[in-house]
C-alpha cells in the first residue's frame, strides 16, 4: 500500500480551511505552511476562469528530500509516508532546496526544517490528516492511492497541471479531478 491525495478542483473554493488546520495542527510560526491554498486566473475579461490549488506534501514515489538528506532525518514509512525526524535534522537545507514542490519548510529560530507527514500520529489512531478533515466541500481525500485512482477512476490528473513541475522525477502520490482551465500554461496567481 502507498498513501496519497486525491483533490478535487471542481469542488475546491478556495476557502484556505485545509491550511488553517494544517497550521493549527502543527503548531506552525507565523508565514510557515506546510499546505496552502493558492488560487489562479486564465483567460481575460471578460472571458476569465479561475481555479484553486490546495499546495501539499505530495508524499512522492521517489522523493528528492529524502535521497538529498545527508543524515537519514527524512524517510520513509511502510504506507509511503515521507516523514521527518526532526532529531536528525542538522538544518543544512537539503531537503528544502531539493523539492521542486517546495514542500519542506526551514525553521529559522530552531535551525532545522519541517515538513507534511499527512498527520500520521492522527492516522495510526484512526484519524484522517487535518487538512482532509477541515475541507468543508469535501475536495480533498487522503488513503491507499490505488483504492483513491479506483473510486476517482476515469479523468484524473496525475500531478500534470500548469501550476505544477513535471511529476516525471519525483513521481508525487496526488491525483488531481482537474479543471481544463488548469492545464492552460497562461496561468496569473492571484494574490489575496
Amino acid at each position: 500500500m502507498t498513501v496519497g491525495f486525491y483533490l478535487d478542483m471542481t469542488r475546491c473554493i478556495g476557502c484556505r480551511a485545509c491550511q488553517v488546520v494544517c497550521k493549527d495542527k502543527n503548531r506552525l510560526e507565523v508565514g510557515t505552511l506546510y499546505r496552502e491554498v493558492r488560487t489562479y486566473t486564465v483567460g481575460r475579461f471578460p472571458e476569465v476562469q479561475g481555479y484553486s490549488y490546495s499546495f501539499g506534501c505530495n508524499h512522492c514515489e521517489d522523493p528528492v528530500c529524502l535521497s538529498n538528506c545527508p543524515t537519514g532525518a527524512i524517510y520513509k514509512a511502510e504506507d509511503g509516508t515521507v516523514i521527518q525526524d526532526q532529531s536528525k535534522c542538522i538544518g543544512c537545507r537539503m531537503c528544502v532546496m531539493s523539492c521542486p514542490y517546495g514542500q519542506p519548510k526551514f525553521f529559522p529560530e530552531q535551525g532545522v526544517s519541517g515538513k507534511c507527514d499527512g498527520c500520521y500520529g492522527l492516522r495510526q489512531s484512526g484519524g484522517e490528516p487535518a487538512c482532509v478533515a477541515g475541507c468543508p466541500n469535501r475536495a480533498l481525500k487522503f488513503g491507499d492511492i490505488d483504492e483513491l485512482r479506483a473510486e476517482f477512476g476515469g479523468d484524473l490528473d496525475e500531478g500534470r497541471i500548469a501550476v505544477l513541475p513535471s511529476p516525471d522525477e519525483t513521481h508525487p502520490n496526488i491525483l488531481i479531478k482537474a479543471k481544463e482551465c488548469a492545464f492552460d500554461e497562461r496561468y496569473r496567481e492571484v494574490n489575496w
